[in-house]
């Protein structure tokens, strides 16, 4: 079949590469085509046939994610934004943003959050929808994705000898008495300084979880030249360097965790990285989640490495 054609593929991986140089440039069917090797006809179809989706529309995709990043992560206006990024007005690239990612680039880029790197993606793939999948993507709106670069670290972890999650998790190890329903081992990596972020419950792989002991863990990632304390019964699993697929999910009442954690899983479920490039790679690091709180929505990571 021409789809699993070398050929096609590498000439669709031509077109991307091009796209992701040229992005804030404009780009024409003609240049793509050069690219590719093919004529435009040929060379959008097999663009298609092998990223699910046109090529203007990748590149659309492309510029409004990264345009939300730039508003993260400078001070430039979002007319200055919208040109380095090709599109004509302040108007245009607004109801452009506001259509993919459900709020204005204004308001996004005064909106805190607890990391600078998750930013707003709507794109999940559209092309195989039922009526019963596009209901549920009218309940839970909008998903938020990003991907992001992990360096090598170390993993701090409490180990369960059975659980399979949270809740199995604090019958074996407990919750501390403070209202939170944090865990015991939650609470004493939460006061390790030299973290790299808050701590985790995790997901671990086959790879890095011996016999007779449980999937589910809780710990924090942690320097690769760490050497504080480790706490009595804890242990340090090296991380390799990865990148990590965010899914964020919509803010919710905080009487309403589950609701928000199980809507979230359905659309993980159905979320497709490779029509953006990326597999999932299980074996690199933990599936993880941080702790849910209802004001900025359900948080999950999963390690991915790019399709080549």
């Amino acid at each position: 079949m021409e789809q699993a054609d070398p050929n096609t593929k590498a000439a669709a991986a031509r077109m991307r590469a091009y796209i992701l140089a040229h992005l804030r440039e404009p780009i024409t069917a003609s240049g793509l085509a050069r690219a590719a090797g093919y004529s435009q006809y040929h060379a959008a179809r097999i663009f298609r046939q092998h990223y699910g989706q046109t090529p203007f529309a990748y590149i659309r995709e492309r510029r409004l994610t990264d345009a939300a990043l730039a508003l993260r992560h400078s001070d430039a206006r979002v007319l200055d934004i919208a040109l380095d990024f090709v599109f004509d007005s302040h108007e245009g690239f607004t109801r452009a943003f506001s259509n993919a990612f459900g709020i204005a680039p204004k308001p996004f880029a005064a909106t805190a959050t607890p990391r600078d790197w998750i930013v707003p993606y709507r794109f999940l793939d559209r092309r195989q929808k039922n009526r019963e999948e596009q209901n549920m993507e009218e309940k839970t709106a909008i998903i938020f994705t990003q991907i992001v670069e992990r360096p090598a670290r170390k993993l701090l972890l409490k180990r369960a000898a059975a659980a399979e999650d949270y809740f199995g998790y604090c019958e074996e190890f407990g919750c501390v008495d403070d209202g939170t329903g944090n865990s015991v081992p939650w609470e004493r990596v939460s006061h390790i300084k030299e973290a790299l972020g808050e701590p985790v419950g995790m997901w671990l792989p086959e790879n890095l979880r011996p016999e007779g002991t449980g999937v589910y863990a809780q710990g924090v990632e942690v320097p690769a030249d760490y050497a504080g304390e480790v706490p009595e019964g804890f242990e340090l699993v090296e991380l390799p360097p990865c990148k990590l697929l965010v899914f964020q999910g919509e803010p919710y009442d905080d009487a309403d965790f589950e609701a928000a954690i199980f809507g979230l899983w359905e659309r993980i479920e159905k979320f497709n990285p490779v029509v953006y490039g990326y597999e999932y790679a299980d074996e690199l690091a933990p599936r993880m989640q941080l702790v849910p709180l209802g004001w900025r929505g359900y948080i999950e990571m999963r390690p991915v490495r790019e399709i080549r």
